[in-house]
């Protein structure tokens, strides 16, 4: 039998994390439905259940696996083909299927993005070479659950602007990792990314956001890399999205070739991203793809 004062008081912090009073956040919507239930009604965002929690756990540790492998392959005179190759067999032997290959047309398993490609490099003959920076993106879906992160690698002995943006994009990403708590904000990411990146002279691209995943490959809420503090939804348990930075050297504008895929700089200029995905937790959040940064 429930004790009075286990109830919830109009003025005690709401139970969703806001850091708000319940009478000023959830008060009037416990009564009809659950912050299951509103955040899928308001937001269209799924939170997600321990059990799919869990199998996307699983699906991460093979995606960090594949990575692995990945970065073992990483040298001069290396085809991008052969990235693409290796991913998707190694997601299919191990019973995934790699979420990119035929998603609204791509044509294959990973995406490779070299030097001042900002994203969605479409593997092929480009030969690496001394001195090339490289993101390798992957997605594999195991028994229904998608996970999704990514990783810029050296190629041979590193440029010093190399060195410089490929720290920024990782150190990025740990920024807007460590803003990742019940009560924050959506914007509370974004502004750490944006503080730290544009800090360091270098800036943010702003077309492509991080993303909610783990039953579907694409979900609700957006993760902008950029914003203002308070502001933009706010963060509970169980959510699962990922936060996935793009920076680059020189400025952030961009243009797509006339494959419609491959993302590249006005500029020129380097690019660099890391990825993971997150859950929050009840103190803070949980890497379901971690790697050090």
């Amino acid at each position: 039998m429930k004790k009075k004062s286990d109830k919830i008081g109009r003025n005690s912090p709401c139970p969703c994390g806001s850091g708000k009073k319940y009478k000023h956040c959830c008060m009037g919507l416990a009564k009809v439905m659950s912050i299951e239930e509103e955040y899928k009604k308001r937001y269209d965002i799924t939170i997600k259940t321990p059990e799919q929690i869990e199998g996307i756990r699983e699906c991460g540790k093979l995606l960090l696996s594949i990575m692995d492998g990945v970065e073992a392959m990483i040298r001069p005179g290396l085809v991008t083909e052969e990235i693409n190759t290796y991913v998707h067999e190694r997601t299919v032997q191990a019973g995934g299927i790699p979420a990119p290959l035929n998603y609204h047309g791509f044509p294959k398993s990973v995406c490779v993005s070299v030097n001042d490609v900002i994203c969605h490099g479409i593997p092929g003959d480009w030969v690496l070479k001394d001195g090339d920076i490289v993101n390798v993106d992957i997605t594999p879906i195991l028994n229904g659950y998608y996970a999704d992160a990514n990783k810029t690698f050296f190629v041979g002995t590193p440029t010093r602007d190399g060195e410089k943006i490929v720290s920024v994009a990782a150190r990025s990403l740990k920024m807007g990792m460590e803003a990742v708590r019940p009560g924050a904000t959506l914007g509370d990411i974004g502004y750490a990314i944006q503080t730290y990146a544009e800090g360091q002279g270098c800036s943010v691209v702003r077309e492509f956001v991080g993303h909610g995943v783990g039953i579907d490959f694409h979900e609700q809420p957006q993760v902008l890399h950029f914003g203002k503090k308070g502001q933009g939804i706010t963060l509970v348990p169980g959510m699962v999205f990922t936060i996935e930075p793009m920076v680059n050297i020189g400025e952030r504008y961009l243009h797509i070739l006339e494959d419609d895929w491959t993302a590249v700089t006005n500029d020129g200029s380097l690019s660099a991203q890391f990825e993971q995905t997150l859950v929050v937790t009840r103190d803070g959040y949980e890497s379901l793809t971690p790697f050090e940064l």
